[in-house]
């Protein structure tokens, strides 16, 4: 695991010296400090882990940048938004007495902001509605709180337990724990021969992982991102996709190809593309791309069950937030069903993945306005239930899609393509797409946030197909 050191100015006076909450991209401004590994009046060496800290990305540790004592810890363990270069400890150097530490207040807990962050993309202060539950979810059941990086990893754990069969592999997915950290516990349950770090080879180790489908194995294959899959399509497509099909139903594929896709944050042109529509063309594989931490686990375990092969798209930014999951032993969402996030009567937003962010914010939005939504979560382009949508837009009239892809050949162009050739009679505006701008992802901030959609084209989309 990478290690980050804070590296304070050194003041040469006999002073205690401060640990900083280290800044660990360009754009991250806080972020939580969830774990104290030394306590207070623990000698630490330079170099020392004395804490980790997390992030929206990853769990990261931090690092003493000197010899002496921890003195102080002036941010307790599990404090969230604690913000860049804030002091979070203190260490006693050469000698240096408690003593000097008698002026240094406690950190108090960040407030959080009065007002919303500026970002369209991870601000989450607007107002939802909460989707309703899965039919097959028992009445009064418990409802939990987890990130999506968490919902991930209890699937995979627990089809683990479930099935011998299942298991992991991927370039840093056991000693580091998945670059996103998605896969953190699971070499310490399962071990090494369940748990498999591999090569830097997308080719390699995505064919291998079919491989082992085809001798019966249930591989979980995660790519870092999925623009690195770019290396491994001619497995993905020519024999994952079709060998079902050219055996003749004889030979079955059971595998998942997971990772992040879609847009990050500034991470440029090569490391920011949403392969939805690439993935969802293909006959042969089933395309999921959950939104919600529920959404995420309950498909997750569904497609590691499923016969098929399964390409798995998480978004980067929805990792590190949270949403209520169903507490039940085996829940699984099946796999070709779209849900009503939030029911409306005058137009229809459809989005999946991180998508639904701008579909959801943009209602709350419109019901300002008057016009009230409904948003439909996809959750699967592929297969892609076309029933659901077909019957919103019976009711409202209208359509627009939402998605973070580019806009030629997109899903929102089979959508619309698909609803003028079955719903046309029920159409009483064109159907508009939301994307993103036809260009490489730049790296300026303010050149990435043009380029991607937001939430005011959202609501001026809607308003324009009900003629506000």
């Amino acid at each position: 695991m990478p290690t980050f050191d804070p590296n304070p100015e050194r003041v040469l006076t006999p002073m205690p010296t401060p640990i900083l909450m280290p800044a660990l991209s360009p754009t991250m401004e806080k972020g939580n400090l969830a774990k104290w590994l030394k306590k207070e009046g623990d000698t630490v060496k330079s170099g020392d882990v004395i804490a980790e800290i997390e992030t929206d990305k990853a769990t990261m540790e931090v690092e003493s940048a000197d010899e002496g004592t921890l003195g102080k810890i002036l941010v307790p363990e599990g404090t969230n938004d604690v913000a860049v270069n804030t002091p979070i400890a203190m260490i006693l150097v050469d000698g240096e007495s408690s003593a000097a530490l008698k002026n240094t207040a406690k950190v108090a807990s960040p407030q959080k902001p009065s007002s919303p962050v500026a970002s369209p993309v991870v601000s989450t202060t607007a107002p939802r509605v909460e989707a309703p539950p899965e039919v097959d979810v028992p009445p009064g059941t418990e409802m939990v709180m987890m990130t999506v990086r968490e919902a991930l990893r209890d699937a995979m754990a627990e089809e683990m337990r479930r099935d011998k069969d299942v298991f992991v592999m991927g370039e840093e997915v056991a000693e580091y724990q998945g670059a996103y950290k998605v896969t953190q516990g699971l070499l310490q349950e399962f071990s090494a021969r369940r748990v498999i770090d591999t090569p830097i080879t997308e080719h390699g180790f995505a064919g291998l992982g079919i491989g082992a489908a085809l001798a019966g194995l249930k591989p979980i294959v995660e790519f870092m991102t999925f623009n690195f899959a770019m290396q491994a399509m001619d497995h993905l497509i020519n024999s994952a996709a079709k060998t079902r099909y050219m055996s003749g139903g004889q030979i079955g594929l059971s595998i998942v190809f997971r990772g992040p896709n879609g847009p990050a944050a500034r991470v440029a042109a090569q490391h920011s593309q949403d392969f939805t529509a690439w993935f969802s063309h293909i006959p042969g594989l089933k395309v999921v791309a959950p939104h919600t931490a529920a959404d995420a686990k309950g498909l997750l375990k569904s497609a590691i069950r499923d016969p098929n092969p399964v390409i798995f798209l998480e978004n980067e930014v929805l990792y590190g937030q949270s949403f209520s999951v169903p507490k039940l032993d085996d829940y699984l969402v099946p796999i070709g069903k779209a849900k009503v996030a939030r029911s409306g009567q005058d137009v229809t937003i459809i989005s999946w993945s991180m998508g639904m962010s701008y579909a959801l914010k943009a209602a709350d939005e419109l019901a300002s306005a008057g016009i009230s939504a409904e948003v439909i979560d996809m959750r699967t382009l592929r297969p892609m239930d076309l029933g659901t949508i077909i019957e919103s837009v019976k009711k409202t009239g209208r359509a627009v899609t939402v998605e973070e892809g580019w806009r030629q050949s997109g899903v929102g162009a089979e959508i619309a393509a698909c609803l003028m050739e079955q719903a046309f009679d029920w159409l009483d505006a064109p159907v508009m797409r939301v994307t993103a701008k036809d260009v490489p992802m730049p790296y300026a901030a303010n050149l990435e946030k043009l380029a991607l959609p937001s939430v005011a084209e959202v609501v001026e989309a809607a308003k324009a197909v009900c003629y506000r």
